[in-house]
């Protein structure tokens, strides 16, 4: 069984997000072992600059890296990555579990992700060319995962 890892930048603050997150959670338990990892997202101005900006993303860099299962295959969720189709993920998954059994799946802040975090990942994943809010991107990252890990083992949920 594949386990994975997300380690995601704050917390889920509306109760809808928290329920929909709960649900694929809960699904995701007859596919791999699932393990969440909240880090603190860094207090910026209301209006911060490039500066302040930037500290921040590499303060919460520092935090996601000291959390990441050592031997996972480390995936950073961002614009500039690869899109895949549903197939196509499933078919990574399915090498990710082969050889390393183990993926750590990153989420930023609202800001992104530090440039040591991208360039600490071995793959950079796009889930669209559309911007999400980076907390449903949590729900919409582990509907994505149901579906491509309900693609390897046949289910009827991906048509």
């Amino acid at each position: 069984m594949l386990n994975v890892t997300l380690v995601a930048v704050g917390t889920l603050k509306e109760d809808y997000l928290r329920a929909a997150f709960a649900e694929y959670e809960k699904r995701l338990r007859a596919f791999c072992k699932l393990e969440l990892v909240n880090v603190k997202e860094s207090k910026l101005p209301e209006n911060p600059g490039a500066g302040e900006i930037a500290a921040a993303l590499e303060e919460e860099g520092k935090a996601i890296l000291a959390v990441l299962p050592p031997r996972a295959y480390r995936i950073a969720l961002c614009v500039e990555g690869k899109q895949l189709s549903s197939e196509e993920l499933a078919e990574k998954l399915e090498q990710i579990g082969v050889s390393h059994g183990a993926v750590a799946l990153i989420i930023g802040s609202s800001h992104g992700l530090s440039p040591s975090v991208k360039e600490a990942c071995d793959f950079r994943l796009s889930v669209s060319k559309l911007t999400f809010p980076h907390q449903l991107m949590r729900v919409i990252l582990l509907e994505t995962l149901y579906r491509s890990l309900g693609i390897l083992r046949g289910t009827k949920y991906h048509k």
